[in-house]
């Protein structure tokens, strides 16, 4: 136990420091953006007439934050569910770092800071530190459970693993951290029993303890979290939005033909990615590298005229990723089944491209797994390491059989009309395009036959033409090409692309990342005026835990 840990456990010392000191404590831990913007943002609200009219009659809503800049955003949030009726409440802890300790004394300073940053919000909002309840004495077998892995999850996201030491510090430390949110909010929404309680993320760190507390309570909990376009989130109830559950959405959207101009922006979306632009209100290019063509890759790979299968891998540790597995343990060892299975046998090239977002990782790169596989490739499998400048839409291409476990090339493939085998539990599985297996006996059986299809579209010479299928266009069907995409599937994968990429995400002021610049875009003043009401009114009802109608 270090000095700070043993003045963090006298009475009232931390107190007085702050008292003396006024300022924040020199830790990650800082306020200083909301500090500035909040008595600003709390007058745009108090001059509005509903809070004249109708104070406090609105749904309970408890919102809940860990770490700075979620409890940052959550008060704007909060400001504006209170300007429109909601009975709102802010639970946090002030911790600024989920992957280290933090002394006694340090914490509780973060706490009284905290107080004291979001002192404006009185008469407002309610906040309430859940370092300030008393825990509950022990979770239910199925509430720890969940805790624990809520903790592996935090401990794979963080070291980028698939695999993790239970005796590590980190687990330890999540799991202490986690199990102590647990109970200090079992305590607090079994006390105040919230009609909703708003979670950002909701799968990982205190945020996924809450939430597991949240549902495991039978209260209804709203998750959300953003991508990369700006005044867009995604909202889940219920779920974790992590898990993209696109059923609600596809039951109520599906099957509808896309209008010319839909049509148009979900081409446009995929032009973009394919040849490294931007796209809408986003500044992420998909591709670091200008597209050369298919022809010219097929050489610089060293590829002949036997089928291409893509396997295209997802980065480790990503939420997207956790917990996403079907039949396989994991990424890892479907990708070291699938390459073996390839190396015995040489009918078909295997092209592995490793995600390129893995250069800025630090976590256990796919490179080492296949090489753990097969430390000697044989001529016919290829790697495309992350550093390599190549796009992967020219491999896409030439690629005859697309496989993957959770990445969007998946469903961009099948929109090229590729047959797919989808092998973790993505957002695009069982929507009518892709081959989706639930057993390794079902994968490689779908494999074979596959393979074998295309075997026999080579030996006859029926394979579709490149410019065809990057059109989006299916040839009529030959002997033997039972596994090719119809023209109905294809029609279905752009459809959906379209529901997943626009209607998935919803309007939304503010991202996490350039908060306080979206925030100069839309103050709270703006976002509660007539024109930002009729823009994100539906979002907030929606956070709120009114029913999410994807009809509309």
């Amino acid at each position: 136990m270090n000095i700070k840990d043993i003045l963090g456990k006298i009475p009232f010392t931390a107190e007085l420091l702050d008292a003396l000191r006024r300022d924040r404590p020199q830790t990650r831990y800082n306020l200083s953006q909301l500090e500035k913007a909040l008595p600003a943002a709390v007058e745009q609200v108090c001059s509005l007439p509903i809070l004249k009219e109708i104070p406090g009659k609105g749904k309970r809503v408890v919102l809940f934050a860990t770490l700075h800049y979620w409890v940052e955003q959550a008060a704007i949030i909060a400001l504006i569910l209170r300007g429109l009726g909601y009975d709102v409440t802010i639970a946090y802890l002030p911790f600024g770092d989920w992957r280290k300790q933090v002394s006694s004394l340090d914490l509780r300073r973060q706490d009284l800071y905290t107080q004291r940053v979001l002192a404006p919000l009185a008469g407002l909002v309610k906040s309430i530190s859940l370092l300030a309840v008393k825990p509950a004495s022990i979770l239910s077998a199925k509430l720890a459970d969940a805790i624990e892995t809520v903790s592996a999850f935090d401990t794979m996201y963080t070291h980028q693993v698939e695999e993790i030491d239970k005796s590590s510090a980190l687990y330890r430390l999540r799991l202490e951290r986690n199990s102590q949110a647990a109970k200090a909010a079992q305590t607090f929404l079994q006390a105040d029993r919230p009609d909703v309680v708003i979670i950002p993320n909701g799968s990982i760190t205190e945020l996924g303890a809450v939430y597991q507390v949240s549902r495991h309570l039978g209260i209804k909990t709203v998750t959300y979290e953003f991508n990369d376009q700006r005044e867009q989130v995604w909202v889940a109830q219920n779920d974790e939005v992590m898990h993209q559950d696109t059923d609600a959405l596809w039951e109520a959207r599906g099957g509808q033909a896309l209008s010319a101009e839909e049509r148009e922006k979900i081409e446009g979306l995929e032009s973009a990615r394919m040849g490294g632009r931007a796209f809408g209100k986003s500044m992420r290019q998909w591709q670091d590298v200008a597209a050369v063509g298919g022809k010219n890759i097929r050489a610089s790979l060293g590829l002949d005229a036997r089928p291409v299968i893509l396997l295209a891998t997802n980065v480790l540790g990503d939420s997207l990723t956790l917990g996403r597995n079907i039949f396989a343990s994991s990424m890892a060892e479907w990708i070291t089944k699938t390459v073996q299975y390839f190396a015995r046998q040489n009918t078909a090239q295997l092209v592995i491209r490793i995600h390129p977002g893995e250069r800025l990782m630090h976590g256990q790169s796919m490179l080492d797994v296949i090489k753990s596989a097969l430390p000697q490739l044989p001529e016919h499998i290829h790697v495309i390491n992350p550093l390599e400048k190549i796009n992967t839409y020219d491999i896409m291409e030439i690629t005859d059989l697309g496989l993957v476990y959770t990445t969007t090339t998946g469903m961009e493939m099948s929109m090229n009309a590729i047959p797919v085998i989808v092998c973790g539990k993505t957002h695009y599985r069982e929507r009518g395009f892709t081959f989706d297996p639930c057993s390794w006996e079902e994968y490689f059986a779908t494999l074979e036959r596959v393979l074998h299809g295309l075997e026999h579209d080579l030996a006859v010479g029926s394979s579709a033409p490149t410019d065809d299928l990057a059109a989006g266009r299916v040839p009529l069907k030959s002997p033997g090409s039972a596994h090719r995409l119809t023209q109905a599937q294809v029609d279905t994968a752009w459809e959906y692309a379209y529901r997943f990429f626009f209607e998935y995400p919803i309007p939304f002021p503010w991202r996490l990342m350039h908060f306080w610049k979206d925030l100069d875009v839309w103050p709270v003043g703006r976002v509660l005026s007539p024109e930002g009401i009729h823009e994100f009114g539906r979002t907030f009802g929606y956070l709120a835990g009114e029913m999410l109608d994807w009809k509309k």
